[in-house]
């Protein structure tokens, strides 16, 4: 028999030498994987930093008026929320 261009005896000798073949074949690959995982997150971390570098951050007059205009939302919000708690309690009242 003969396998990858070497002269094999018996079936003892070709599963010897398919296991090396095997065992070769899969560092190969391990290798490959290592680079591949290796690549993939160098890209990813040369794309956060792209990401990183479109962002605009905010001047301190911007954080200002947002946070003022963030406070005054909040404030009507719960005063709307307070009246309609009023008017269904009063409501509740007359029904009773």
């Amino acid at each position: 028999m003969y396998m990858a261009n070497k002269k094999v005896k018996s079936k003892d000798t070709l599963k010897e030498v398919s296991k090396k073949e095997n065992k070769n074949n899969s560092s190969k690959e391990k290798k490959v994987r290592k680079e591949n995982l290796f690549s993939k997150l160098s890209n990813f971390i040369n794309g956060v930093k792209l990401e990183f570098k479109r962002i605009k951050w905010p001047t301190k007059k911007e954080m200002i008026k947002y946070s003022i205009a963030t406070i005054i939302f909040i404030i009507c919000c719960s005063l709307f929320f307070y009246l309609i708690d009023i008017i269904l309690a009063g409501l509740h009242s007359l029904v009773k």
